[in-house]
């Protein structure tokens, strides 16, 4: 039996250490089990192959899996939203695309919202689009097409895989931008769009780069102009927008990976750094360039910050052109 004064010293312990009680994530260190990497969009899209390619170095990096699961859905809501209800420990993270930062103003009553819900870590990669037209399209180049929608509003058609996708908000920003009126015709994906332009069944569309690079190739299309502020790698010599009659336009594809709101800071800090030595890496970089692709690196602050520009950006060209998600 214990004496009092030997009592005294193990219950002023007890009441220390109830004092300052220790959180799961600080009691065991992150990861100690698998990762989910959640894509919200169809297998074989580029949000799941660079979500898969970055999952091997993630794993070497932390010694845990990372697996990716696909929960493709409602323009990205059902897998962004299973994602934001995720417990906030790590263990549940999303790769998305700007699809999501559209979605902000294109669909009213999501049940979550892109910066109150969740946590931005990093970007993973940027790409540019290219403008195709079909072949018997009159004209040779976008001062052709912009004095030609111009003269006939609503006479010109372009094709996306849908309702607030990358391809569909770069058609729409040029609307804006070039004070045009142009048909858009949605598909459920972009391969029946790109099968109806090369068909001459619709006007132009814009997709891809490496997607159309044999296209334009074979003169199956024909390529206006790309969608960065330079040149693309692979399609040297086709003109910006910019350069091609359009100041000021830039529209790409990019991703970036989130967490559940209330993360842990030191998790996230975590994931940033690693994912910058990723995209930072040479290899890594020369690779993705040589597919069209510009790998990004930024701070959590700066990503955070990009983030909420582009959601503004395509707020504005939403509102300026009152596009509907139906």
């Amino acid at each position: 039996m214990k004496s009092a004064s030997m009592r005294q010293p193990l219950i002023a312990l007890t009441a220390l250490l109830m004092a300052c009680p220790v959180s799961p994530v600080q009691a065991q260190e992150w990861p100690s089990r698998s990762v989910r990497l959640v894509v919200p969009f169809a297998a074989g899209g580029s949000a799941d192959v660079f979500g898969r390619a970055l999952a091997p170095r993630l794993q070497e990096a932390f010694g845990q899996s990372f697996v990716v699961e696909n929960r493709p859905g409602a323009g990205s809501i059902i897998g962004t939203d299973a994602v934001a209800k995720s417990a906030p420990d790590g263990y549940t993270l999303l790769i998305m695309s700007n699809t999501q930062t559209v979605n902000e103003s294109l669909i009213a009553n999501k049940p979550f919202q892109l910066m109150r819900d969740f946590d931005p870590i990093a970007p993973i990669n940027e790409s540019d689009l290219v403008l195709v037209a079909r072949t018997a399209l009159p004209g040779s180049g976008l001062r052709d097409i912009l004095a030609a929608a111009k003269a006939k509003p609503d006479g010109m058609t372009y094709a996306s895989s849908g309702n607030g996708t990358p391809y569909h908000m770069a058609g729409e920003l040029l609307k804006a931008v070039a004070g045009i009126s142009m048909v858009h015709v949605p598909y459920k994906g972009s391969s029946q769009a790109r099968t109806d332009v090369l068909g001459g069944q619709v006007d132009m569309m814009f997709d891809a780069i490496p997607t159309m690079v044999a296209q334009v190739a074979a003169g199956k299309v024909k390529a206006i102009a790309t969608t960065g502020k330079q040149r693309s790698t692979i399609m040297p010599d086709v003109p910006t927008m910019a350069e091609a009659g359009v100041p000021g336009y830039e529209a790409t594809i990019w991703l970036g990976v989130m967490a559940p709101k209330g993360t842990p800071t030191s998790i996230i800090n975590r994931l940033n750094a690693e994912l910058s030595r990723i995209t930072s890496n040479p290899e890594l970089r020369k690779a993705w360039a040589s597919q069209g692709t510009a790998a990004l690196t930024m701070s959590v602050a700066d990503f955070t910050r990009f983030v909420s520009q582009d959601i503004a950006k395509w707020s504005q060209v939403v509102k300026a052109n009152g596009v509907k998600a139906d």
